[in-house]
């Protein structure tokens, strides 16, 4: 006779270390495998699309950091700003735009750093938490010089950025560069090999290309599954056009494939750091543009390439000091809502090294 169970409805969260946030997961499983997996999400909501159309367009800048993704605020503040100065017409002087790209890229270091400390904590890995979490105080040191802030920043501006780089900061930084691309060899070879790791994530949480393209995902989450989308090369912005670097992409579109993206994506973000930083023109930062500016009237969407994939902002204007409209397209989202796909069928045991490898933040999702 067979043994016959009756399903389970399990809360995974809000409150759990590793739902990375305020993230609820409702899991329904016949024994140990899950058969759906539901996301609860807005714990985290903030209304920063509705406090941006109450405010000027200077003013969302330091809203971008504290309202969006928290771990990428350099990249929020770009896709706000290309979007503003695509809209009123505003040329970006041509240091602006490589520093621009130098902190673009350094805080996408940093932000995978975060997930790969926080996702190997997740699995078991001290160490490489440790190791992580000290290459990215090298990275806050950097930013912390330049724009005041660790975390938050403000730095960007409509028309530029908002002071120049510091003397001696790009032969640092170049310093930090090659200090950093053997760190990350070392990760390879702490991780990469070792078996718990390999039974944790390989063949784990498969997504196929065609649900990924279905299901809305980007960066590498998508690339994991085959698809060779990257922002900075199909609609290039800044200098990136410029910059001569590889979009990593693996077919599997398991949770292993998603570390095996993001580790060499930290290699090709040093790659540009350090082009960047050879090409860095002199001249001036920040195009003059009044505090209390007005964008002419109609609409814009612009996107960009974050460390969590299209990450995209639609601006409308009405010809006055604030938006008429904003609205985010946070990848983060798109990601979470892939999820659900890739849980079904696995054990409840592999629930937290699927949810870690897609690597989202709360404040993106929920905004």
């Amino acid at each position: 006779m067979a043994l016959r169970t009756e399903e389970l409805m399990l809360n995974m969260g809000p409150q759990h270390p590793s739902t990375h946030g305020v993230l609820r997961l409702v899991v329904t499983l016949d024994g140990e495998n899950i058969i759906e997996v539901q996301p609860d999400i807005g714990y985290l909501h903030s209304s920063v699309e509705k406090m941006m159309e109450h405010r000027t367009y200077f003013q969302n800048v330091s809203l971008t950091d504290r309202g969006m993704d928290y771990l990428i605020a350099l990249q929020n503040e770009e896709v706000y700003c290309l979007a503003v100065e695509r809209l009123a017409g505003i040329e970006v002087p041509e240091r602006a735009r490589y520093i621009r790209v130098v902190m673009n890229e350094l805080q996408r270091i940093a932000s995978h750093l975060v997930w790969l400390g926080t996702w190997g904590i997740d699995l078991g890995a001290t160490t490489v938490f440790l190791w992580c979490f000290r290459e990215r105080e090298m990275i806050m040191d950097l930013f912390e010089q330049v724009t005041g802030g660790r975390l938050h920043h403000a730095y960007y501006r409509i028309g530029g950025v908002y002071a120049d780089l510091p003397e001696g900061w790009a032969e640092q930084c170049q310093r930090f560069v090659d200090y950093f691309l053997p760190r990350v060899d070392e990760y390879d070879a702490l991780l990469t090999a070792n078996p718990i790791f390999l039974a944790r994530t390989r063949g784990v949480g498969v997504i196929s290309r065609r649900d990924a393209i279905a299901m809305g995902a980007s960066g590498p989450v998508a690339r994991a599954s085959g698809i060779a989308l990257d922002v900075r090369k199909e609609e290039p912005y800044e200098v990136y056009d410029r910059m001569q670097f590889d979009v990593p992409v693996q077919s599997e579109g398991d949770c292993f494939a998603r570390y095996r993206v993001r580790l060499e994506e930290m290699r090709q973000s040093a790659r540009i750091i350090r082009q960047a930083l050879r090409g860095l023109p002199p001249g001036e930062i920040r195009t003059r543009v009044p505090m209390t500016m007005k964008a002419p009237r109609g609409e814009v969407y612009v996107r960009t390439e974050s460390a969590r994939g299209d990450l995209g902002i639609f601006l409308v204007s009405d010809g006055g000091e604030t938006p008429y409209r904003v609205k985010i397209r946070a990848p983060s989202f798109s990601n979470l809502y892939a999820l659900t796909e890739m849980m079904k069928g696995w054990k409840v045991a592999d629930v937290i090294a699927i949810l870690g490898s897609i690597d989202i933040v709360l404040s993106d999702v929920d905004r």
